[in-house]
């Protein structure tokens, strides 16, 4: 798995080569997946909440406009009494993984999100699998690319304080393959740093062969 994490200079470059097709990887059977980083996007207390373009990397912030200050918003966590998830109209049936009728999940770490998940919406009637005072909290979620028609999955996590309008969007990753499934990893510097430490590591032993 290659994890890209991209400036929002970048992400222009991104939406740009998603839709015409160039998704980074000379094998596109190999999975791409594009990690925001830490962000940490407050997800204001309204009924505007948080507006996101996950591959610009737009929000509404620091205004909390509507959604029509962000073309093309792919997630949009809200309320100003609970936690509540809207979708975009495309795509049709959803953009949040349910475990039931109107109740996002709160998905543990190794899930995967992909075409064999439900999708729908949330609303703050189903709150009771967030937990509080924790950022162990993640969401997984697909989108239409609006510059190429193409599906994608992603998700994100949430650090949630003592209650459920004190929340923030920590980060969020997707997979820039279309209809390729992803695994919810809390950290995904980890794959960068596992990269870093084996680099090291076989520059070492090509040290010590040559000091031999």
């Amino acid at each position: 798995m290659t994890v890209r994490f991209v400036s929002s200079t970048a992400r222009t470059a991104i939406a740009l080569a998603i839709g015409a097709g160039a998704l980074f990887a000379a094998a596109t059977a190999h999975a791409q997946v594009v990690g925001s980083g830490i962000v940490n996007l407050p997800i204001p207390a309204s009924t505007n909440g948080l507006y996101l373009n996950v591959v610009t990397g737009a929000t509404n912030l620091p205004a909390g406009g509507t959604g029509t200050t962000v073309p093309g918003w792919d997630i949009n966590p809200w309320s100003a009494t609970g936690l509540a998830f809207f979708s975009p109209s495309s795509p049709t049936g959803g953009a949040y993984v349910i475990s039931g009728p109107s109740a996002v999940s709160n998905l543990a770490p190794g899930s995967l999100v992909g075409s064999g998940s439900s999708f729908g919406s949330g609303t703050t009637a189903n709150v009771a699998q967030w937990i509080l005072n924790s950022s162990n909290n993640f969401f997984g979620f697909r989108f239409t690319n609006e510059a190429g028609g193409t599906l994608h999955y992603g998700w994100a996590q949430l650090s949630i304080g003592a209650t459920l309008t004190d929340r923030t969007l920590v980060q969020y990753a997707f997979e820039l393959t279309p209809n390729t499934a992803i695994t919810v990893v809390p950290e995904p510097g980890t794959y960068a740093l596992m990269g870093l430490g084996l680099a090291g590591l076989l520059a070492a032993r090509r040290r010590l062969a040559r000091q031999a």
